[in-house]
């Protein structure tokens, strides 16, 4: 017999997966989602509850960074299992009164979903019961403009998250998308991208002798190549 634990248990949405669909109500009206976003790349990220310290600096980061992930053709979308009213009065408080690492008067003007049933949070494997059966954990979800999950990263709920490396990550799946390589640990805009390992004897041998380009190969399957930081900016615009 499943134990109670095990019958609340929901496949997880995986990498390559579309995103789950529903509709909810947000700060900022109703939404279809992802529909509504297509064309667009979307963070969906979930936060453990309104009127918190953690979830207080992540928003104002996050509000005070808006531009440069809307520069990047993204969209972001918070989530917690709260209601729409604790929402919009959290919302004003954080404009009217917290003042946090030089930030101030920063008004969330991206969608904070209401959640109180849990329906999406569950949807989205943000409920994890090992850490808390009545909050999200910090929950980050990259789609693409084709509503497909493209990267999941989840934090426990006494974790801040690292903005930087969020949109870090951001950059570098659509550098992935637009350049046909990979990038390398650390990798920022600028910086030597992974070449496709090469698929024949033939391209392995082309490319030690240098062959192949301008490349430079520290073994057969190991390859990188120069992207200037300018040319990755550009095609972001696209």
């Amino acid at each position: 017999m499943e134990t109670n634990q095990e019958q609340k248990c929901v496949s997880m949405p995986r990498i390559n997966d579309p995103a789950p669909s529903f509709k909810a109500v947000t700060t900022q009206g109703p939404i279809n989602f992802p529909e509504d976003f297509k064309g667009s790349w979307v963070i969906l990220f979930s936060h453990p509850a309104d009127f918190t310290p953690v979830c207080t600096s992540e928003f104002m980061t996050f509000a005070h960074m808006e531009k440069q992930f809307n520069d990047a053709n993204c969209k972001l979308v918070g989530l917690s299992v709260d209601g729409l009213y604790s929402h919009i009065a959290w919302l004003r408080t954080i404009k009217e009164k917290i003042v946090y690492k030089g930030m101030k008067d920063i008004e969330v003007t991206f969608p904070l979903i209401e959640d109180i049933t849990m329906e999406v949070a569950n949807k989205y494997g943000m409920i994890q019961p090992g850490e808390s059966s009545t909050k999200a954990v910090r929950a980050v979800f990259f789609i693409d403009p084709k509503g497909i999950i493209r990267a999941i990263i989840y934090y426990p709920l006494s974790l801040g998250r690292n903005f930087d490396e969020l949109h870090r990550v951001l950059i570098a799946l659509q550098t992935a998308d637009n350049f046909g390589i990979a990038t390398p640990a650390d990798w920022r805009p600028g910086d030597d991208v992974i070449v496709p390992t090469a698929g024949s004897c033939g391209t392995a041998k082309n490319r030690m002798e240098g062959k192949e380009g301008e490349m430079t190969c520290h073994d057969w399957f190991f390859c990188t190549k120069k992207l200037p930081k300018e040319k990755v900016l550009e095609a972001l615009k696209k």
